[in-house]
């Protein structure tokens, strides 16, 4: 009898930590917010510094994972792979923009101002078009996906990233009338992207190359998933402490976020997931397509939100939402993805 798949332990209660971060954001911006807002002017070309290193630390173990020499494995079975990027460059950054202004704009207009509305989208617009990098190997081994080519899928978007996450960005931003500080923009995917993925491929190259790659990937690797798991989480907590003000004034906003992401997430999934099945893809390449699709590089968002509108905007606001309702959906994408194995 085969053993039954679980999420680790971190993982599977992510939802109970960011909520806990949450609430212990919210105490210590209430009773310490003079103390913690000196962390908030500590930064460089706009880039906040102490944000900076807990970001790249959570980003940093994701890149050792990425493997690009599994790259020269693309042409053998093209499908899965460009399923992948049509969805996530040509359609899902432009899909959460279109439900960012349905609801940001319109629906909510009697709650929240024109000009919280547009940071708000800004911030769903940062979620869309960073498709996910790390989660999703959680996501592909709990569907019984293929491995080494959710590996391929992963480090051509990162890949892609580096070129195409900067004009999309300023494309969706601009249309919604954002006003985009390119210089910041550029350097943020710099420093949280090209630097941490290039320390990534070295670190990789070297350890295997000295080590073995059975020792990099069971003795290595493991020490640093606490390492990103903690950083994210004291980044929330800094985050909360600084929107702790906006929450307590207005408790359903958390609410009122959720929706159109949550909506945004399902409507990825079965695009990717009909169109795998259209294309007639193996369950073991349509279901990461569909989770990769679905889920998103929050960590990626979250530290450019902060770099582009500040620790207090909406837009940081939108992109720790996206943490907080990312894990629940995408277990329930992935019973989903089990109960419909073919």
């Amino acid at each position: 009898m085969t053993a039954k798949k679980q999420i680790g332990f971190f993982e599977k209660y992510l939802t109970l930590w960011v909520a806990l971060c949450i609430g212990a954001g919210i105490v210590i911006g209430n009773f310490a917010g003079e103390s913690v807002a000196v962390l908030s002017k500590m930064e460089v070309f706009r880039v906040n510094i102490p944000v900076a290193i807990l970001v790249w630390m959570m980003i940093y173990p994701m890149m050792l994972q990425v493997d690009f020499s599994s790259i020269k494995n693309v042409g053998k079975r093209p499908k899965g792979l460009i399923l992948t990027l049509v969805v996530n460059w040509l359609i899902k950054p432009f899909t959460m923009a279109f439900f960012a202004w349905i609801f940001f704009s319109k629906i909510y207009a009697a709650f929240i101002t024109p000009e919280m509305g547009g940071e708000y989208i800004a911030g769903a617009i940062l979620l869309g078009a960073a498709p996910c990098s790390a989660m999703v190997f959680v996501w592909s081994y709990l569907t019984n996906g293929d491995p080494n080519y959710t590996l391929v899928q992963v480090s051509v978007n990162d890949l892609i990233i580096l070129v195409a996450f900067v004009p999309i960005v300023g494309l969706l931003l601009g249309i919604t009338d954002v006003q985009v500080p390119y210089d910041t923009l550029v350097s943020s995917v710099l420093i949280f992207v090209v630097v941490p993925l290039l320390a990534g491929y070295i670190t990789h190259k070297v350890l295997i190359r000295r080590n073995g790659k059975e020792w990099f990937e069971k003795a290595f690797l493991p020490k640093f998933k606490p390492v990103s798991i903690l950083a994210l989480l004291l980044t929330l907590i800094l985050l909360f402490a600084f929107q702790g003000n906006t929450i307590t004034e207005n408790p359903f906003i958390i609410l009122l976020v959720a929706i159109p992401l949550i909506i945004q997430t399902y409507f990825i999934f079965f695009i990717t997931w009909f169109s795998g099945r259209k294309l007639k893809l193996p369950h073991a390449i349509c279901s990461p397509s569909a989770m990769i699709g679905a889920s998103n590089f929050f960590e990626l968002a979250v530290a450019v939100a902060i770099a582009l509108f500040g620790l207090q905007s909406p837009a940081a606001l939108v992109t720790v939402v996206g943490v907080l309702v990312e894990v629940p959906v995408m277990l329930s994408l992935v019973a989903l993805a089990n109960r419909w194995k073919y």
